[in-house]
């Protein structure tokens, strides 16, 4: 009997500690599931658990969410850039804000937001990264990503006259769309926002079908990325190429030589590594700005003739895609030749299923543009190539910037009451000039400088530029053996506002003066600005 009850005694006790091994197990299993052990009893915890899973939200140790902990400015704007799949920007050269370090782990991200004009902090080149964010301040970033249209009706809120008075269309609309609520009323709008606040923003974010089904859409990029190849050898622009987002490369090999015929300058080397590299070619075909030339190859119906067939041959020869034409400085008396010249090449390349780009200046109603009848190119060419720069060109007595953001935009709309946007392309520009200037402010000389010197320029002087908002360029001014020198810089965040406009306006694609002028940290940009524009949240 005492037997029977000891067995009975361990078969109990065997059968316990199963039984709690294996609660044990299933707990460690539960626990294990889950990226933080601080999460348990925060009402956020499915979506702090779903935001990791994505990789847009971290937490701030290995272990630890810490849900309760205030969130701060770049954290918040890190986490908003992961949900929109942008990349951190490599721009190092022209940092947004004095004080984020090109060295701190949210640089990349705070440096993508400021190009893509979703924050352009706190005033006097400051960010105020560690400073905790606001609930106002979060609202006005999410709407702002979102592209949403603000709204101008009152929030309802208890607190209302407590909200700033730039936020109220900010706070309104993300109520009313319930991805920022109150409390008993209230909307607290200068209370910091919590860790655990911000998952639940963003996951709501998510769980909005139309709005992560654009997120997640692969970004196949369509668009004709041309790069002129110039002061480059073969292999330095073939390394420039490989580096970048260019996929129509346009090597400078055919010209219109003095006895008024077209010159072959082809690299065979090069298009076979085109070839081999996916690459399309589109030549460039010029005339050396000579107006005098041009007008007498323009004006003889038998020369101009000639010299379409023999691009067209030349096609054929090298088996190439295209054609970019390039003539400049051609006589305004030249208008109806040029077009003659446009229409008939543009005929004999279609035959051999061929395109053509016509390069052109924006419409300044000029001498110096006075011979493109846009909208007979725009009907007979496959693309216009708009020249996005030179606004204020070497020689000027005025200095300027090469291509300040209004310029661009009115030259891009007036191009595009003439020419489809599906036939437009526009150029940007890789250089910028360094002004001298007196006192005045009047120029004495200027010098073009590519984007690579400009960095090396601002590195030895050390002096951090001012942005101006209104042409979306950085200015710059210094002194060298005493005399006064500015600059309108072109670079990443100037380079990536004029790009938005353009993909807005649903053109073709873009052209880069020159390949090898740039840094290569643009290209991060530039596919940032084409990626974060093809969103539509509305």
């Amino acid at each position: 009997m005492k037997r029977n009850k000891l067995i009975f005694l361990l078969t109990t006790l065997t059968l316990s500690s199963l039984i709690s091994i294996s609660a044990l197990s299933a707990t460690v299993e539960k626990k294990s599931t889950e990226p933080f052990i601080d999460i348990q009893s925060s009402y956020a915890k499915e979506a702090i658990i779903n935001l990791h899973k994505n990789n847009i939200m971290n937490g701030t140790t290995s272990e630890l969410f810490s849900p309760t902990k205030k969130i701060t400015r770049a954290e918040f704007m890190t986490t908003l850039i992961r949900l929109l799949r942008l990349e951190p920007s490599s721009s190092s050269r022209v940092p947004a804000y004095k004080d984020v370090p090109t060295t701190a782990w949210y640089y990349g991200y705070v440096q993508t937001a400021t190009e893509l004009a979703l924050t352009d902090g706190v005033g006097e080149g400051r960010f105020e990264p560690n400073k905790p964010l606001t609930r106002q301040e979060a609202a006005a970033w999410v709407i702002r990503a979102l592209k949403q249209s603000t709204s101008s009706t009152s929030s309802g809120f208890k607190d209302a006259s407590a909200i700033a008075v730039w936020a109220r269309p900010y706070v309104s609309t993300i109520s009313n769309l319930g991805i920022m609520q109150g409390n008993e009323g209230r909307f607290y709008p200068n209370q910091a926002i919590t860790r655990q606040e911000t998952a639940v923003i963003l996951d709501r974010l998510l769980q909005n079908k139309r709005w992560s089904t654009t997120l997640e859409a692969e970004n196949k990029t369509t668009k004709i990325q041309l790069g002129w190849q110039y002061g480059q050898t073969t292999k330095e622009y073939e390394q420039s190429i490989q580096n970048s987002n260019v996929n129509v490369l346009s090597p400078r090999w055919f010209f219109l030589d003095k006895d008024e015929t077209i010159g072959d300058y082809t690299n065979s080397a090069l298009l076979t590594w085109a070839k081999n590299n996916g690459k399309k070619v589109w030549p460039l075909l010029g005339n050396r700005s000579s107006q005098e030339i041009t007008h007498q190859f323009l004006s003889s119906p038998q020369r101009s003739a000639a010299g379409v067939q023999k691009i067209k041959e030349l096609v054929v020869k090298y088996k190439l895609e295209g054609i970019n034409l390039d003539f400049e400085n051609v006589a305004p008396a030249d208008r109806k030749n040029f077009s003659a010249f446009v229409t008939n090449l543009s005929e004999q390349l279609h035959s051999i299923g061929a395109v053509l780009a016509v390069d052109v200046s924006p419409d300044l109603g000029s001498d110096w543009t006075e011979v493109f009848d846009y909208r007979l190119l725009g009907q007979k060419a496959d693309y216009i190539v708009l020249m996005g720069y030179d606004e204020h060109w070497s020689g000027s007595s005025s200095p300027g910037p090469v291509a300040s953001l209004p310029w661009v935009r009115s030259g891009l709309d007036t191009l595009l009451k003439e020419v489809p946007a599906n036939k437009v392309i526009l150029a940007l520009p890789h250089y910028n000039r360094d002004w001298t200037v007196n006192q005045k402010g009047t120029a004495l000389s200027s010098e073009d400088i590519s984007l690579v010197e400009q960095a090396e320029l601002l590195k030895r002087i050390g002096i951090s530029p001012v942005w101006d908002s209104k042409i979306g360029q950085y200015i710059v001014d210094y002194y060298k053996s005493g005399i006064a020198h500015r600059l309108w810089l072109e670079e990443a965040r100037s380079l990536s506002l004029k790009y938005q406009i353009a993909v807005d306006r649903q053109i073709a694609g873009f052209a880069y003066w020159s390949i090898g002028g740039e840094t290569p940290d643009i290209w991060t940009s530039l596919r940032n600005a084409e990626r974060y524009s093809s969103y539509n949240f509305k």
